[in-house]
């Protein structure tokens, strides 16, 4: 009596996965045993890559994180600053001026200061890309399939 349980070797669509492919094994496997095979393996390679890129957004995430937690102490330390430096300059000034023409010297100052640093602001945040590389190796892999299947 043969074994009813034959063994993953013996089976066709079990041994064209293994390293040792042979060549009768692959002919016995039916195109649409092949075909689910390869749907499987990408549909593998799919939700790896979208692991992959789970896993990259997550990391810069918390990095972007840490970065605008110390950006924020650092921002609200050099408000504080500012806020103080302008008002001793004001008073600075007053000694000069009238108080209204010292704190309006002081507020062109900021402005000229401010607007290219808006600018520039603005212009790096149209140049972001935002896409993980992940997202470039997923359409590659799609065109890849595309192709294999033709």
């Amino acid at each position: 009596m043969s074994n009813p349980y034959p063994s993953d070797a013996t089976r066709p669509e079990q041994a064209a996965r293994g390293s040792g492919v042979s060549d009768t094994a692959v002919r016995e496997s039916t195109a649409g045993q092949l075909m689910s095979e390869v749907t499987s393996d990408l549909s593998e390679l799919v939700r790896k890559e979208i692991e992959l890129a789970r896993a990259e957004i997550r990391h810069e995430g918390r990095r972007a994180g840490r970065g605008a937690g110390m950006l924020g102490g650092g921002g609200f330390a050099a408000y504080m600053t500012l806020l103080f430096a302008s008002v001793a300059l004001m008073f600075l000034l007053d000694r000069a001026l009238p108080l209204d023409w010292a704190a309006f010297i002081v507020a062109m100052i900021y402005l000229v200061v401010a607007v290219p640093l808006v600018l520039r602001g603005r212009r790096e945040l149209r140049d972001m890309s935002g896409a993980p590389q992940t997202v470039d190796t997923l359409k590659e892999d799609v065109q890849w399939a595309a192709n294999r299947t033709k």
